[in-house]
């Protein structure tokens, strides 16, 4: 079943509500038994090419690395999950159950230290010491595949089997060689055939990154960093394909407010290239909507309760 409109984004939200969205997965993703293919670019014969930009965690993959929030007065810590980090952090401080705590931004004993590359020696080095989100992705592949596989990982894989162009961009400030080394994990348990053709690789907060990408104050928001890392990737991939009017792409992410701030970038770039293709997949809240996005609306297909992975394929930018 699918519902498609020309409202804007937001009032579309609205007006379908959750009738037609199906429930919140337990977690991951159930891979079903569909026979992997290599198939031909979708534009491949008019020189075009389709860009898979993807957020990582609780996206392409859940880890169990967590957020920490404290309390203003006492300094107390709450541990909370990624997805839980993503649903509340707009209103730490503000409103609601968590309006006497407060984000701490020291990489060392923060809200996101382990989110951050930490110092190893050459000693632990020798001894298998790796960077945290290696240790918790190495974690989570010791789980059953639907326990740790994201809403994405499916398009995720098919990107990677067919070679297309692929773009991380992830909340996470870790150094880009240290996602990419995780993402190597992935191969070596057999899970993806090779790694993926990378386009770029975007930790948006880590700070080398972050001012590469304008940020030189340090200021911008992870939804303005990750804005910025897709037009730096569109650019890149036109750099590297050439100016084809036949070009797709396609960024999924699962948080709501980075969604609405990746949609507003891709309008700007439709309205920067108007020939070219746009899409943004969203996958919070166990949902998992494609939206194409024009210069003057939104069209979106839903899918609906009790479609199977196959249905879900035909959302994304496949083939």
């Amino acid at each position: 079943m699918s519902v498609r409109s020309n409202k804007p984004l937001t009032e579309l939200k609205a007006d379908l509500g959750d009738r037609h969205l199906p429930p919140v997965p337990e977690k991951g993703q159930l891979e079903l038994p569909i026979e992997r293919e290599i198939v031909q670019d979708r534009n491949a014969h008019k020189g075009g090419r389709s860009f898979y930009f993807f957020d990582f965690d609780d996206n392409v993959a859940f880890l169990s690395t967590p957020a920490f929030i404290f309390h203003k007065e006492t300094g107390e810590e709450v541990r909370l999950s990624s997805g839980e980090f993503a649903q509340v952090h707009r209103h730490v401080g503000k409103q609601g159950p968590y309006a006497e705590y407060k984000i701490d931004l020291c990489d060392r004993t923060g809200t996101f230290r382990h989110f951050r590359d930490q110092e190893i020696t050459l000693v632990e080095r020798l001894v298998g010491k790796r960077q945290i989100f290696v240790q918790d992705l190495a974690a989570a592949l010791g789980y059953p595949d639907f326990q740790w596989k994201g809403p994405s990982w499916s398009c995720f894989y098919h990107a990677t089997l067919n070679r297309r162009p692929v773009s991380l961009i992830t909340a996470r400030g870790h150094a880009p060689e240290t996602i990419q080394e995780g993402v190597k994990l992935f191969v070596e348990r057999k899970f993806l055939p090779y790694e993926p053709n990378y386009l770029s690789v975007y930790p948006v907060t880590n700070l080398k990154v972050r001012r590469g990408l304008g940020d030189e104050n340090l200021v911008q928001s992870v939804a303005a960093l990750k804005k910025a890392a897709i037009r730096a990737s569109v650019e890149r991939a036109i750099e590297l394909y050439g100016n084809n009017p036949h070009h797709r792409f396609g960024m999924s992410d699962d948080d709501p407010h980075n969604i609405e701030l990746i949609v507003e970038e891709m309008t700007a770039l439709k309205a920067d290239y108007p020939e070219m293709s746009f899409f943004v997949i969203e996958t919070q809240a166990g949902r998992f909507v494609k939206w194409e996005v024009y210069q003057d609306r939104t069209e979106a297909t839903l899918c609906a309760k009790g479609q199977d992975l196959g249905a879900i394929e035909q959302l994304t930018l496949i083939p």
